[in-house]
């Protein structure tokens, strides 16, 4: 591997899946990872397996040790960790200091630009297990960053060391980046989950094998050709088929069923737009919606 144009010793604080992954990849790409800080069991083991002689201790110390601070805590706690570092003279001029948050831009790192820090938002849009798995997944990975222009070179230094590819973010469109990705990946996930719990209830023995080759499937039409890979009953106008799906899933898995009326309603609405759906099924589909979200709220069949 390339040696870096310029070595920084690098401490991370917020040793979770994501910080513990992106430190071990910079270590990986000849930087000295000098210092670590994580407050759960579970950030410590990950210190140990993925920074093997990497010193655990206090955010302060950690910040006090680096040239690159990495910022990897949850968002709602970031502004008060820059804030505390910085009056705490942890933070110093020249420093720099890069944070892993979808949603914020450089506005959370403020205090740290006040006292000379150099500030990079750098987000991979990429979800982590923590461990030694995810390091070969950021090769090509896509980190959304937001910086000033002085600090874009640098920037992209960062994201090639860690083999991705960066996508500049405007500082007040950093949200909707992050809600994209969130609405894309974290309801996925509830999507799936739900999925086999219907399977399940259904009979399946192993609902994860009945759909992986589905779903792996639509994904890829899905990122290939967008609205034009819909199919299915909403699509087709099936109406009965989708009355008969909201019975059978208050009767047997109506935990899920908020979730497919929300998806049915906006799938309908694409089916529509793009022209695939006339709009006089589209009143009939709306129609056994709507019903079904009455027996929902009012704890009955539906309709």
């Amino acid at each position: 591997m390339t040696k870096p144009v310029r070595v920084f010793r690098v401490g991370v604080i917020g040793a979770g899946r994501v910080g513990a992954v992106l430190a071990a990849a910079l270590r990986s790409a000849g930087h000295e990872v000098v210092a670590a800080a994580g407050e759960s069991d579970a950030s410590r083991a990950r210190i140990d397996v993925l920074l093997p002689g990497v010193r655990a201790g206090k955010p302060t110390e950690v910040a006090r040790r680096s040239d690159l601070l990495l910022l990897t805590v949850p968002d709602d706690m970031l502004s008060n960790v820059v804030t505390m570092l910085s009056a705490s003279g942890a933070i110093s001029e020249g420093q720099v200091v890069v944070h892993t948050s979808g949603r914020h831009g450089l506005a959370v790192l403020e205090p740290a630009r006040a006292v000379g820090a150099r500030t990079v938002a750098m987000h991979p849009a990429m979800t982590f297990t923590g461990t030694e798995v995810d390091l070969p997944r950021l090769s090509g990975c896509v980190f959304g960053v937001t910086a000033d222009e002085a600090d874009r070179d640098l920037a992209e230094s960062l994201v090639a060391d860690l083999a991705g590819r960066a996508m500049w973010v405007p500082e007040d469109r950093r949200t909707l980046y992050h809600a994209g990705l969130a609405h894309g990946a974290n309801h996925l996930v509830t999507l799936v989950a739900e999925a086999m719990e219907i399977l399940s209830a259904a009979g399946a023995e192993d609902p994860a094998a009945t759909l992986r080759p589905l779903l792996s499937a639509a994904l890829d039409n899905a990122l290939e050709d967008g609205d034009a890979a819909l199919t299915g009953p909403i699509v087709r106008g099936d109406v009965e088929t989708v009355r008969a799906h909201v019975a059978g899933l208050l009767a047997d898995a109506p935990q899920t069923l908020p979730s497919y009326l929300a998806m049915a309603h906006a799938t309908l609405d694409r089916a529509v737009t793009d022209g695939r759906l006339l709009p006089i099924r589209a009143s009939k589909m709306l129609r056994v919606l709507a019903a079904a979200e009455t027996s929902v709220e009012q704890g009955t069949g539906p309709r």
